[in-house]
């Protein structure tokens, strides 16, 4: 079979690394890609956020069997529904399904509707009622914007004055663009045993009757060592979760994901794809922070280098609705992705600087902001790369990417030392 992957970024290229394995797949293509993509897929120069553009393309090579929507921007946008139109063959969720993610106002909705564990919280679109109800509740709160904001739109305040700022910086100044025009404002939850809260992501197969969880992950959200700084799109993550045990996934199951995906299916909008569920774990037991509507980036990174089953079959039987036929089986040991980014993410950065790469051993380099210039490896993003390491267990696969990390130059190069290194358990 012929498979093209949506995106351009870092989850992309691991979905093709993750493809590239499957004795089914002849060739792989990448619509934009990047310059890792280029190395094992045909990179296609085709704007995914125009719809008529890639129904264009799909129309024009019938020889691409199989489509996969990665980013959430043009599944919020609805080209699965476009793509299925004209009879093509996707992962993916349809538009109507893809809102899970794509607005947190929704999400937060179905939660309550459905009794789905999560944070207390209320919605707004009126700046002057949101800023009423802010100075009511006090801090520690959570802002959301609505929409999507590639990652960023949350802000945890600490104090009622960072709150005011941040309402402004997101209903007024428009941080965020149109993500900032409705906000939902909920509690901050609190960790069981550390503080920042324990996040873990539970990244999901889904055909809208059966719901398989993948591996678990945890992200390194915050921009500098010590979750200090902005919020980023990650800065890096790690496979598996400490804490996580049989008890917590079950009770995850029960309470979380298999009602999700009911509440869908109640509303109308099954959902099917891959269904992110970003959780805490608090006194309370497991609570929903997120969802997302595709693979997480850079969660992705770490998941699928550790599965064993072919994705192709897997990606196929969720199309068809028949994922309870799969059994999807996972290596042990553990895995980690350092995120390798530019100078001054996330705010502003240069791009175009120059990358050498030297001894990188056994890790895999999965390219997210990378280009060719004059026949030169350059960056062209935020996030540039992630070095992504194999390990019997966390600790000795974060050593095996940090020592690669020291191969790999750029001018203003940027990144997290502490990629690995939380929610120890004893």
């Amino acid at each position: 079979m012929n498979v093209l992957v949506i995106g351009n970024g870092g989850r992309e290229h691991a979905i093709l690394l993750a493809l590239r394995k499957s004795k089914r797949v002849e060739r792989l293509y990448c619509m934009k890609g990047n310059a890792g993509t280029a190395q094992i897929a045909e990179n296609v120069d085709v704007d995914y956020m125009n719809t008529d553009a890639v129904k264009e393309f799909a129309l024009a090579h019938p020889e691409i069997d199989y489509y996969v929507v990665a980013p959430d921007d043009p599944l919020a946008l609805g080209l699965v529904d476009v793509l299925e139109s004209i009879g093509k063959r996707c992962f993916g969720p349809r538009k109507d399904a893809a809102i899970i993610e794509a607005s947190k106002a929704f999400s937060k909705e179905l939660m309550k509707k459905y009794k789905i564990p999560t944070a207390k919280s209320e919605t707004f679109d009126s700046y002057d009622k949101a800023l009423e109800y802010v100075r009511r509740q006090g801090a520690p709160i959570v802002l959301k914007a609505d929409g999507l904001a590639l990652g960023k739109g949350v802000l945890v305040c600490e104090t009622l004055r960072e709150a005011e700022e941040g309402l402004k910086e997101i209903m007024l100044d428009k941080a965020f663009g149109a993500a900032g025009n409705k906000i939902v404002i909920e509690e901050k939850m609190q960790g069981l045993k550390y503080d920042p809260g324990e996040e873990v992501s539970v990244l999901s197969f889904t055909d809208g009757k059966t719901i398989v969880p993948m591996i678990t992950s945890c992200d390194h959200k915050r921009a500098f060592d010590g979750d200090k700084g902005l919020n980023t799109g990650g800065m890096g993550t790690f496979s598996p979760c400490p804490f996580w045990t049989e008890e917590l996934q079950k009770e995850v199951l029960e309470k979380i994901m298999i009602p999700t995906m009911n509440a869908m299916n109640a509303e109308g909008r099954t959902f099917k794809g891959c269904l992110y569920f970003g959780l805490m774990r608090t006194k309370d037991g497991m609570k929903v922070v997120e969802y997302n509507s595709r693979f997480g980036d850079p969660e992705t990174q770490v998941v699928l280098p550790m599965l064993k089953t072919d994705l192709l079959d897997i990606f196929e039987a969720v199309t068809d609705g028949r994922l309870s036929d799969i059994n999807i089986e996972w290596e042990s040991g553990a895995c980690v992705c350092v995120v390798l980014a530019s100078g001054g993410y996330p705010v502003s950065y240069r791009k175009g600087m120059e990358i050498k790469i030297g001894d990188t051993g056994d890790c895999t380099l999965v390219h997210a902001g990378t280009a060719i210039k004059d026949g030169k490896l350059v960056t062209s993003g935020g996030r540039v790369m992630g070095v992504v390491a194999k390990g019997s267990d966390v600790e000795q696969a974060r050593k095996k990417a940090y020592a690669a990390v020291q191969n790999i130059h750029w001018d203003g190069i940027q990144y997290r030392k502490d990629i690995g290194i939380k929610y120890r358990e004893g």
